[in-house]
């Protein structure tokens, strides 16, 4: 019903306007067909400027209050062009006259209280989107709110003083122990796992918690964070510098406002790690960062023994978009891996990781690495969020790739033609299966000794950490 209130009135009225202008435009024997297409030629221009203005101009100006106002004052001046004056037929002459005169007064007056009326987003739909009704009473305090180009965002704190941070009407990511566990993680496991992390690609910056563990390994020489809304890198590098490791502002990170796959389509670089955090599957636009060939261009993308991580949600979802999620990524990298962030030992979110060699993960190597003065940062962010050593950190692992084939056989492989990934993800919307999903995987689970390799009593206590029968 709301619907039709906003856009059936302007429809109808938009609509019965189209003869009253070509009424206005027409002359003597004027060609029929030359006039009503100049005035859809007309209408047309002016709707593609109008909605480029408004959309990648005006909104990120002045934002959506400002914009509706501007816009009803515009339709009040054309009122007044239309009305105010009058054609006089004898001589040829526009006079005023006292109708026009009136009729102008009632269009200002009501052009005037309906701008009023205009009020702004309000910071609970900006920050909760669908899910505003539940939260009414449950929201915490917004300290930000702000409109872009391609986003709205919102940063709110809750009485616990935990951090969200609001992007697509949702939590994309926050300082709760189990967000900051995730993205941590996925950074972390992005440069400790290959062997020479020099140059790393960060899509999505989001709050810059993956990106910023990411920028503190000491192995990492150079990284660029693609970024598709501008204002987000400005939001994070105020409200989440301290979760981020002020990663926005190092000497060695690189910002580009870009589309993540539009970067690495223009882009000759190559990279030794690249990380994805894409919004959920059902978010419109996300499924083109889960495709076989974005994962072709990554691949095409990445240095010898460079690396891929992936953050895929169990939570909002349901089996046949995990499935289809897992087995596009798996077609590409099948060698590639599952790693679990439970919440109280249950299933909550993953991380995929592929690379294109077999090489081991060096457990004796990566621990003598994180025994230097250079990781002592790294390593208290690990400790941080309750990784105390390298089996606790590994102890993630899930299950391979190669393992899970055959709970994989169904699955719909998502491809640039068909975007199948989207459509599964939208009917798990508001399903919470993610522990049974996770429990499903599980049952593949074998410890995979070809995946590590160092010193027997190293191997055997991750082995006893990781459980599952060896293979």
């Amino acid at each position: 019903v709301r619907c039709l209130w906003v856009v059936l009135p302007a429809a109808i009225l938009w609509g019965a306007s189209f003869p009253l202008g070509l009424a206005a435009l027409a002359s003597g024997e004027q060609d029929h067909g030359r006039l009503v297409g100049t005035i859809y030629a007309a209408n047309t221009i002016g709707a593609i400027v109008g909605a480029l203005g408004v959309s990648l101009v005006t909104i990120a100006w002045i934002g959506t209050q400002q914009t509706q106002r501007v816009l009803m004052a515009l339709a009040a001046i054309s009122a007044l062009v239309l009305l105010l004056p009058t054609l006089n037929v004898e001589t040829g002459k526009l006079v005023v006259k006292g109708k026009g005169i009136m009729f102008a007064l009632v269009v200002l007056l009501t052009s005037a209280w309906l701008a009023k009326t205009v009020h702004p987003i309000p910071p609970l739909m900006i920050g909760y989107g669908r899910f505003t009704a539940y939260r009414l009473f449950n929201h915490g305090e917004f300290i930000y709110e702000g409109e872009g180009r391609n986003a709205t965002l919102a940063v709110s704190r809750l009485s616990n003083g935990v951090l969200n941070y609001h992007n697509a009407g949702k939590v994309q990511a926050s300082s709760e122990p189990q967000d900051m566990r995730l993205e941590r993680m996925l950074g972390h496991l992005t440069t400790l796992i290959p062997a020479h992390p020099r140059r790393v690609l960060v899509i999505g910056c989001g709050a810059g918690v993956t990106a910023g563990a990411v920028s503190i390994d000491p192995a990492v020489e150079s990284m660029t964070i693609a970024e598709l809304e501008p204002l987000v890198p400005q939001v994070v590098s105020k409200y989440f510098s301290e979760e981020n490791f002020s990663v926005v502002t190092n000497p060695k990170v690189k910002i580009e406002i870009d589309d993540g796959r539009h970067f690495l389509l223009t882009t000759k670089e190559k990279f030794d790690a690249i990380t994805a955090d894409p919004f959920d599957p059902w978010t419109k636009g996300a499924a083109t960062l889960s495709t076989k060939e974005f994962y072709q261009l990554v691949r095409a993308h990445l240095n010898p023994g460079g690396i891929i991580t992936v953050w895929v949600p169990l939570y909002e979802n349901n089996v046949d978009a995990v499935k289809s999620e897992l087995a596009t990524f798996f077609s590409v990298f099948p060698n590639g891996q599952v790693w679990g962030n439970t919440q109280d030992t249950k299933g909550y979110d993953l991380v995929l990781a592929g690379r294109l060699d077999d090489a081991p993960i060096n457990l004796d190597e990566l621990s003598a690495r994180l025994a230097t003065p250079g990781y002592a940062e790294v390593v208290q962010s690990l400790q941080s969020i309750g990784f105390s050593s390298l089996d606790d950190l590994f102890a993630t692992f899930a299950v391979r790739g190669a393992d899970l084939q055959p709970w994989l056989a169904d699955a719909q492989i998502n491809r640039d033609r068909n975007l199948r990934l989207e459509f599964l993800a939208g009917l798990g919307l508001n399903e919470y299966q993610e522990d049974a999903i996770y429990q499903q995987m599980l049952a593949y689970r074998r410890f995979p000794a070809s995946l590590f390799t160092g010193s027997p009593d190293r191997l055997a206590s991750l082995a006893q950490a990781i459980g599952g029968r060896p293979q």
